[in-house]
């Protein structure tokens, strides 16, 4: 009994004791336990920066990292692999890389997508077993250190996205065992070392998207026997392509695009064996493509379109097991080969602006999986092939500006895929198959200016995401079906010069997102339909020359964005709506009816005199009317001062009448406020309450209104002011009121631009994007509290009497501005955001006449596999801004709003509105190239401006019109635009330099997609 109670009493202590021991060893485990490559690595993580803890799992409790996130280990646990990519960190590199070097098995580091800064350090070279180092997409910066060629083993090299520059070290022609070379989207502005033809290891160069100085192709590239990727696009190339590229027999991917290549394409590349794709698009090129591509047996992708290339597309292409074959803008001459319609795997093929003649093979399509087919101008004639859908994967037929004739294939018709059909500027004659109309994908059905004819049909009511319809100058006949108006995207309708007739259908006024209706030289009939004042987001309305009856109905003055009305040349009769006068009209033309009564007064203006010819009942002031205060006059004296009485009398109870309204709208703003139903979400930290915003929002303090709603100025308490935006209630949206902003110009605006303005200005912060302090909601009312802007918006101040106080330094600086904040939305932003709807109207100047982006409304991000914004049912943006792709294509990214840009660059330079009665069908775009062309740039810079300015505002015309190029990728980049508009004054204080004078900007160039600098 005793000996048990002894072993009791042992066990017990021993229990304690290692309970104890336990206890104390987690205690000083960072100290005991953890080994010392696990110190070496919980060291890396205390030196860098982890705002998303993503490091958290780097616990010093733990006996060994292997466990850790990104950390891999061999069997003896020592680490092998550091993969820390997209973990958002931040901090110097050169904290870390004595630390990671002590990593005696390290052969793999991966920092790749983070912020990590400072320079390449030079000690890199210590981790000798290292073979894959990948710093890509950081904000590295500085020259690349020549120690870098003494790592023995290293194979890859990813120094992609970064800021580096100067030149490419000598060194680097020795690496001994190194396969990949990337340094794309960075810095350097030396030329392409011929030395790096010595790195016979190499399988993949990038070198594209760099400043480099203009050079030809080194010729030494071609000893690069094991090269499979040659990726040189955009780096400043000039002269011919070497011969000796040809010795590349392993190489599948050749990318020479974007540069200022010429001269004939060598014959000797015909020996690259193994090529899968080559890309020439967008230099010189000049000559015949040469003969033994055939033997490319491997060939699946051939881009030379945008060159100077001539003859006829060759016979042995047809012979490759090709899938994509562009060849647009160049001068082929001949015709298409027969053969081509044997490829049994292309599916894209874009031989558009050419010369080409002759017939489509009649096969076309029948043999591949074709999808996108586009020959438009060119001289082609004949029928179009009826098999082009015969895979049933066609989604889009481009064909205008040729001269094919004949009918449309009924077999289109049974092709549900199609979503875009282009067949403008031809010949085409008969009627259009009815299943065509139905089409349930189809967006876009042009036929513009042929010979077709026939009903529009009634199974229009099937194409449920048709946005544009463009039917003019043919001869289609009948009555409109009443199925338009089921269309719920339909945004363009457009069929003049045709032979239509009956009346408009009521239901037309249910389609809410029409933004142009054009109807003229028709023969329609009937009156106007009621509850046109659906048609919010219309822009443009011409029904001239047809025969239409009854009066112009009195809701047409509540269409805020219209601005391009012509009811001209018909039969109308009655009053002008005096509510005509609320509308911002660039074009009115209601002449030749026979409208009675007074004209408006708004009217009664000279430029006005055309726009009312021809209605003898209709009297005013202007010439060729009846003047009716010729007959006012011969009253005498007596009806004078009965006048005088009677004005009195009007004002007195106008006046009682404007204090009761007033009254009345402040009692129920004061009712409408149940300060205890609103709800509060702040972005900053704020130092008044709502109390003080709500109290305030009455109409005293009202400083703008738009279709969005309106714009209050609230002076706080501590003195400071902060503009109010309080959006139109449910009632208002509910009636067909848009939620974005459609002020001055807008087209077409998502419904409710509420969720994308608080979305985008409560995350991003950056001193030239305006401030959104917070946003207050109810179940009915929403409101968005800014900072204040005392100088209001740059169109407004630049198109108005104080356009003076804008003098040429204080433009260029408002350009730079707002060229940053559009910079930093595109380039810093993750994902990246498009604006969308950048115009003059949407930059607002602080007191200083610093600017501010604003109004996010239909803001999108950018879609996170890079692809861009995908296409948009509608159109967003404002008139004379929309870049000419988004209206051809309805696709949208980056590219759109820097078009937009562009035309507010010239706007500042030209003092001049977007879209001006003056340029006739022009944009200010077009009209400053006719103008540049044909009068020179002094009749372009806005006389407003001092002339010792000259050089300056040229340079920015330049950057102008490199940012509102047709083709978008000629555009450069948000930073490239910033670093041009900072290159154009010397004495610039935008600018920084280093110590030997050159130039650095703010932001490091992102060449991924921008165009050349003409």
């Amino acid at each position: 009994m005793l000996r048990s109670s002894s072993s009791s009493v042992f066990f017990f202590f021993f229990f304690f004791f290692f309970f104890w021991v336990v206890v104390v060893s987690r205690l000083l485990c960072p100290a005991v336990c953890l080994t010392q490559e696990g110190l070496y690595l919980h060291s890396v993580k205390l030196a860098l920066s982890d705002p998303s803890s993503s490091l958290s799992s780097w616990d010093p409790l733990d006996a060994t990292p292997c466990n850790w996130v990104g950390v891999i280990c061999d069997h003896t646990s020592s680490v092998t692999a550091l993969d820390l990519s997209s973990l958002n960190l931040a901090g110097p590199l050169s904290a870390v890389s004595p630390l990671l070097c002590r990593l005696p098995s390290l052969s793999f580091l991966s920092l790749s997508n983070n912020s990590v800064n400072s320079s390449l350090p030079s000690d890199l070279s210590s981790c000798r077993r290292l073979s894959h180092l990948d710093v890509s997409q950081n904000l590295l910066t500085g020259s690349l250190p020549s120690s870098l060629a003494d790592l023995p083993s290293l194979r890859y090299l990813d120094l992609t996205g970064n800021n580096f520059s100067g030149d490419i070290p000598d060194s680097f022609g020795r690496f001994q065992s190194l396969e990949v070379l990337s340094l794309v989207y960075n810095l350097f502005d030396g030329v392409i070392p011929p030395f790096l033809g010595n790195i016979s290891t190499l399988k993949m160069l990038n070198l594209s998207y760099n400043p480099f100085t203009p050079a030809r192709i080194p010729p030494e590239l071609g000893n690069l026997t094991n090269l499979e990727v040659l990726w040189l696009t955009e780096c400043s190339l000039t002269g011919h392509i070497p011969d000796s590229l040809g010795k590349l027999s392993k190489l599948a991917d050749l990318d020479l695009a974007f540069n200022y290549l010429d001269g004939p394409l060598p014959s000797s590349l015909a020996g690259l064996a193994s090529v899968v794709q080559i890309e020439l698009y967008n230099n010189s090129l000049t000559g015949e493509l040469p003969k033994g591509l055939g033997n490319l047996t491997r060939l699946r992708l051939l881009d030379a379109s945008m060159n100077h290339l001539t003859g006829p597309v060759p016979d042995e292409l047809t012979r490759l097991p090709l899938e994509s074959l562009n060849l647009y803008d160049n001068a082929f001459t001949g015709e298409l080969p027969e053969s081509i319609a044997d490829s049994p795997n292309l599916y894209e093929l874009r031989l558009f602006k050419n010369k080409l003649t002759g017939e489509l093979p009649k096969t076309l399509g029948k043999n591949s999986p074709l999808r996108w087919i586009d020959v438009s101008s060119n001289k082609f004639s004949g029928q179009i092939p009826s098999t082009l859908c015969d895979s049933g994967e066609l989604e889009e037929v481009l064909m205008i500006e040729n001269s094919f004739s004949g009918p449309i294939p009924v077999s289109l018709g049974n092709c549900r895929s199609l979503y875009r059909i282009r067949l403008g500027y031809n010949q085409l004659s008969g009627e259009i198959p009815s299943s065509i109309w139905g089409l349930p994908h189809v967006s876009l059905l042009e036929v513009v200016d042929n010979s077709l004819s026939g009903p529009i049909g009634e199974s229009i009511v099937g194409a449920r995401n048709l946005s544009s319809l463009i039917l003019s100058r043919n001869s289609f006949s009948g009555s409109i079906p009443s199925g338009i108006g089921s269309l719920p995207n339909l945004v363009d309708f457009l069929a003049s010069d045709n032979k239509l007739s009956g009346s408009l259908p009521e239901s037309i006024a249910n389609l809410g997102q029409l933004g142009r209706l054009d109807l003229h030289n028709n023969a329609l009939t009937g009156e106007l339909p009621s509850g046109i004042g659906n048609w919010k987001k219309l822009n443009e309305l011409n029904l001239a020359h047809n025969s239409l009856l009854g009066s112009i109905p009195l809701e047409m003055g509540s269409l805020s964005v219209l601005n391009y009305l012509d009811l001209s040349d018909n039969r109308l009769s009655g009053k002008i709506p005096i509510e005509l006068q609320n509308l911002k009209l660039n074009q009115l033309n209601l002449s030749y009816n026979r409208l009675t009564g007074d004209l408006p007064p708004l009217f009664g203006k000279e430029v006005y005199r055309n726009s009312f010819a021809g209605n003898p009942g209709l009297c005013g002031d202007l010439e060729g009317l009846c003047d009716s205060r010729n007959e006012v006059k011969k009253q005498g004296y007596v009806w004078m001062l009965r006048s005088i009485f009677i004005l009195a009398g009007l004002v007195f109870i106008l006046g009682v009448a404007w204090f009761y309204m007033k009254y009345r709208n402040y009692k129920n703003d004061r009712r409408a406020i149940d300060k205890s139903k609103w709800m509060l979400m702040s972005f900053h930290k704020l130092d008044f309450s709502e109390d003080e915003i709500l109290d305030c929002l009455d109409e005293d303090n009202v400083i703008g209104t738009g279709s969005s709603g309106k714009v209050y100025k609230v002076v706080l308490g501590n003195g400071e002011a902060v503009a109010v935006k309080k959006l139109w209630g449910r009632i208002r949206k509910e009636s067909g009121t848009n939620g974005g902003d459609l002020e001055k110009g807008g087209c077409n605006l998502p419904d409710d631009g509420f969720d994308a303005e608080v979305q985008t200005l409560g995350k991003i912060r950056h001193k030239n994007i305006v401030k959104l302090w917070c946003c207050c909601t109810t179940r009915d009312t929403k409101l968005l509290v800014y900072e204040y802007m005392p100088n209001g918006s740059l169109g407004d101040l630049l198109h108005s009497s104080k356009g003076g106080l804008l003098d040429w330094p204080t433009r260029y600086r408002i350009a730079v501005d707002a060229a940053e904040g559009l910079s930093y939305l595109h380039h810093d932003c993750v994902p990246p955001i498009v604006h969308r709807d950048v115009k003059s109207n949407n930059i607002l100047l602080d007191g200083e006449f610093g600017a501010r982006v604003a109004d996010f409304g239909v803001a999108k991000v950018v879609d996170s596999t890079g692809k861009g914004l995908k296409s948009m049912s509608v159109i967003a943006g404002s008139c004379g801004y929309i870049a000419p792709e988004y209206a051809y294509t309805l696709r949208v990214n980056e590219k759109s709003d820097i078009y937009s840009f562009g035309v507010v660059l010239l706007e500042l330079v030209t003092g001049r509105l977007p879209v001006d009665p003056e340029f006739g069908e022009k944009d200010l775009v077009k009209w400053v190239c006719v103008t540049l062309d044909q009068k020179g740039v002094d009749h372009v810079i806005d006389p407003k401006l001092d002339s010792c300015f000259k050089e300056e505002i040229c340079k920015v015309v330049n950057v102008g019109l490199q940012c509102t190029s047709p083709l978008p990728i000629n555009r450069p980049s948000m930073r490239r635009v910033v670093k041009l508009l900072q290159e154009v004054s010397s004495d610039n204080p935008l600018k920084k330099t280093t110590k030997d004078g050159k130039l650095t900007p703010y932001y490091y160039e992102d060449a991924s997609d921008q165009g050349s600098v003409a």
